[in-house]
């Protein structure tokens, strides 16, 4: 959301407006329960809530778009104090309030307590401080008309000086709308870019980050921002796997990795990851008395030269709604960014219904939130999700449509154990956006927890 702090949004208390037309004075919009319930959020998001602090501030909202003077006074005492890493609570922004000799001017601190008080749920932060904005626009927008009104009745200038202040204002009034987007790129400025990274990639440049099977890299040209990668498989065959192994191999690579997992623990997660780095039997560690002493060195060792270090962050939700995965992906980008997103798996996030949407409907929410999710974090998203007993994605048609690639899992031996093909698995490639359909064969070390190329068996 652009800002519009550059457009006069603040007015005096006693500011009204005259209606030409109507002939009497008006009140400016504005929201004084919306501005005290977005300060209220910020001086009182701490602990679980924290998020809503970020996501608050994140709708663009600035000193300038608060009508009451006293409470753009809040506003950049308290952004101040976030900036420079301090805590912030009614108490932290009193003292800086103090310091500034401006807490008598902003009402005392029984006022800060009553803007706390003023806040239905902080959860609702962003909706308060988006209302605050609309409402800076309309007076920003009210302002620009009244300046054209004076001058037009002034009789100063000739008709170019009125079209050029005409011009002028309703150009600085668009380009401060709220969520109002830069004309995008023209095609020239993209061609260059084009053919600077084409160059790169015909240089030997990977173009995405690696699944870590050079086979599937080189169909799909890896994992790219933007983009979504679903993963299908039934019960037990290794999607899950599949998707841990790509997490780790770009982990490795230095790329930002969140893997949020409704199905397994972070010590499932982690039995399987060390497993796959160790070239450790899965079930020697899940069982008393499995490891040798070689093997505790190797976990030993990944704990120093891999764990130590690895940009791949692990989710449990508390629960398994979408926003909760939105918002853990958003703190994660504002920590350390966000290149990969795991989602294990689609059917199991929850989204808000209607009483009589479906279950297909609600797939659909998830993987169309996903793939707007994908496009701006401008990360990659894997989602899982299972297959029926016909071997078909379940809500396949939008999971389908939202997805750049579609990687079925199918694994020979799963109802053949004597199948002269045990232990490979199939990756058919049934969408790509970004080369040909295929099937690729890999070898299924799933005593290993990995998946591997067939040239390294």
């Amino acid at each position: 959301m652009s800002s519009t702090h550059d457009l006069p949004a603040q007015r005096p208390a006693a500011y009204t407006d005259t209606d030409p037309a109507a002939g009497f004075l008006r009140t400016p919009p504005q929201s004084l329960e919306a501005e005290q319930a977005t300060l209220g959020t910020l001086m009182s998001s701490m602990g679980a809530a924290q998020r809503y602090f970020a996501e608050t501030l994140e709708t663009g909202i600035v000193a300038e778009e608060y009508y009451k003077p006293a409470h753009a006074m809040i506003h950049r005492a308290i952004c101040d104090l976030h900036q420079a890493g301090e805590a912030v609570d009614v108490v932290t922004v009193a003292a800086e309030l103090v310091e500034r000799g401006e807490l008598s001017k902003a009402g005392g601190a029984p006022y800060l307590h009553s803007c706390i008080q003023a806040v239905p749920t902080t959860a609702n932060g962003p909706r308060y401080a988006e209302i605050v904005r609309a409402k800076a626009y309309r007076r920003a927008a009210i302002d620009s008309a009244q300046k054209i009104l004076q001058y037009a009745y002034s009789e100063e200038g000739d008709e170019g000086d009125v079209r050029g202040l005409v011009e002028q204002e309703l150009t600085a009034i668009v380009a401060g709308t709220p969520g109002l987007s830069e004309a995008p790129p023209v095609v020239n400025d993209i061609y260059l870019d084009y053919v600077a990274d084409l160059e790169e990639i015909q240089n030997g440049r990977q173009v995405g980050l690696s699944y870590g099977l050079a086979d599937l890299d080189t169909v799909t040209s890896g994992m790219r921002p933007g983009n979504v990668t679903v993963i299908a498989a039934q019960s037990g065959v290794g999607k899950s796997t599949l998707a841990l192994n790509a997490a780790v191999t770009a982990a490795k690579t230095g790329a930002t990795v969140m893997f949020s997992s409704l199905e397994m623990s972070g010590t499932e997660l982690m039995h399987k990851i060390v497993a796959a780095e160790g070239s450790l039997p899965l079930h020697h560690l899940t069982r008393q008395g499995g490891l040798t002493s070689e093997g505790w060195k190797e976990v030993e060792r990944l704990g120093r030269e891999l764990f130590r270090t690895l940009p791949l962050r692990v989710h449990r939700p508390d629960h398994a709604a979408l926003r909760d995965i939105e918002s853990a992906a958003r703190a994660c980008v504002r920590k350390d960014g966000l290149d990969v997103l795991v989602v294990d798996y689609l059917q199991l996030v929850e989204v808000e219904q209607t009483r009589n949407s479906t279950r297909e409907q609600a797939v659909a929410a998830v993987s169309r939130g996903l793939k707007n999710l994908s496009v701006d974090l401008d990360c990659h998203v894997i989602a899982l999700s299972q297959l029926n007993d016909d071997g078909m994605v379940r809500e396949s048609r939008a999971i389908k449509n939202d997805a750049s690639v579609v990687i079925k899992v199918e694994r020979p031996d799963m109802d053949e154990p004597e199948s002269p093909r045990a232990g490979e698995v199939d990756l058919v490639v049934e969408k790509n956006r970004f080369g040909p359909r295929a099937t690729i064969t890999a070898a299924a070390q799933l005593h290993y927890s990995r998946f591997v190329d067939m040239n390294q068996t």
